[in-house]
């Protein structure tokens, strides 16, 4: 009885401690809104990476003072870093961009619930709204016409992952479409084998997920006999499956916080062909947004070139010259016109600056077509290194 009441006084002292480190976190996250505040009229950059490394490796030599191993303490700072980047990155973008600053926002994504779209949409917007309507759809095409009809004010769509690469269908509906690109988000895909009740993977005989799960998890379904492969039209969907049929015999690939929103428990975990598996969401809306000047930006194009020798280096040329960084080159067939491509450009650079409104230009003058689909604030945030001498 005596050890049942020290547990119970323990784990009354670990909840106030936990309650005072939330306080703590929310008076650091307002201080953050202010140093934002404070670059309002002083065009600086939102990261200055020498002073994250600066503190760091100040808070790893406290750490160690207090027996906290240097790994914990740079986990957990760097999530804090990340996470005052980004606030403040959101509280300029509002600042920038009035007419956008609502409480309540619409938006459609593939599946319902519990996909992966639906977790990156809320991930996205946990920043920047109080209250999501949600839409979910059943392909890319109804996300697209729903935005360009005005019946929801955004639309999440997958454009590459680190496993399977790039969403092609997702490429090519970018090409006819008056859509901005508005922003993105980089979602870490954990793919876990899902069951609705309690079971052995031996038993299972039948595995319901979307086409891209499946991709990347192939080498870990290559190892399974006798299972029959049931392809839906997204995540949400397969989930809704293994749920309604209650089966020992079933499961689903997804992701556990997914699935829990279906009540369902993770089988295997970390399935994934790749260890990191990250998925890249882009946004997209009606009218563009203006990227405020001290946040990082990235900018997508879209170009058709003459059919000769050498024209697709002649762009990159200007690009290079004009010392642009190009993140990220896709080429996808032009529909109706055999052996024409379209190629699509993300450059990691503000539409608004000189640099590529000018090579913009220059581009223009080369090119048989060229399109902005967007510029928009870079999401993903690096996290800061610190020398292993440290640590």
């Amino acid at each position: 009885m005596e050890d049942t009441l020290d547990l119970t006084e323990i784990r009354k002292h670990i909840t106030e401690l936990d309650q005072q480190l939330l306080e703590l976190f929310a008076k650091r996250r307002a201080l953050t809104t202010s140093v934002a505040k404070s670059k309002v009229h002083q065009v600086r950059p939102i990261r200055d990476q020498q002073r994250e490394q600066e503190l760091l490796i100040r808070l790893i030599k406290q750490g160690k003072v207090l027996g906290l191993d240097a790994h914990y303490v740079t986990s957990i700072f760097q999530t804090i870093i990340e996470d005052s980047v980004l606030n403040q990155q959101a509280y300029l973008q509002q600042l920038t961009n009035p007419n956008i600053q609502v409480p309540t926002v619409s938006v459609a994504f593939l599946g319902d619930k519990g996909s992966y779209s639906y977790l990156a949409s809320h991930r996205y917007f946990s920043r920047r709204a109080e209250k999501i309507i949600e839409s979910g759809c059943k392909s890319f095409t109804e996300i697209m016409q729903l935005v360009e009809s005005g019946h929801v004010d955004y639309g999440m769509l997958p454009i590459e992952n680190t496993s399977s690469g790039s969403i092609n269908e997702v490429y090519d509906l970018l090409q006819h479409t008056n859509l901005s690109i508005v922003g993105e988000i980089t979602q870490p895909i954990e793919h876990c084998l899902l069951t609705a009740v309690n079971t052995k993977l031996e038993n299972i005989k039948t595995i319901y997920a979307h086409g891209q799960p499946f991709a990347q998890c192939s080498n870990f379904l290559d190892k399974q006999a006798d299972i029959r492969i049931e392809y839906c039209d997204s995540t949400a969907d397969a989930m809704a499956q293994a749920f309604e049929l209650q089966s020992d015999s079933v499961a689903v690939i997804g992701s556990e916080e997914g699935g829990q929103l279906y009540k369902l428990h993770a089988l295997e975990k970390s399935i994934a062909n790749q260890v990191e598996n990250h998925s890249r969401f882009i946004l997209v809306a009606r009218k563009p947004v203006d990227v405020a000047e001290q946040i990082p930006a990235k900018t997508t194009i879209i170009l058709a070139t003459e059919q000769k020798p050498g024209a697709l280096v002649e762009c990159l040329i200007i690009l290079k010259e004009k010392g642009i960084n190009m993140c990220k080159l896709e080429s996808r067939p032009i529909q109706g016109r055999p052996w024409e491509e379209m190629f699509y450009l993300d450059v990691e650079e503000n539409l608004k600056s000189f640099v590529l409104r000018d090579a913009l230009a220059q581009l223009t003058e080369i090119t048989k077509f060229i399109k902005v689909l967007g510029c928009y604030p870079v999401e993903h945030i690096s996290p800061t290194s610190v020398p292993s001498s440290d640590l």
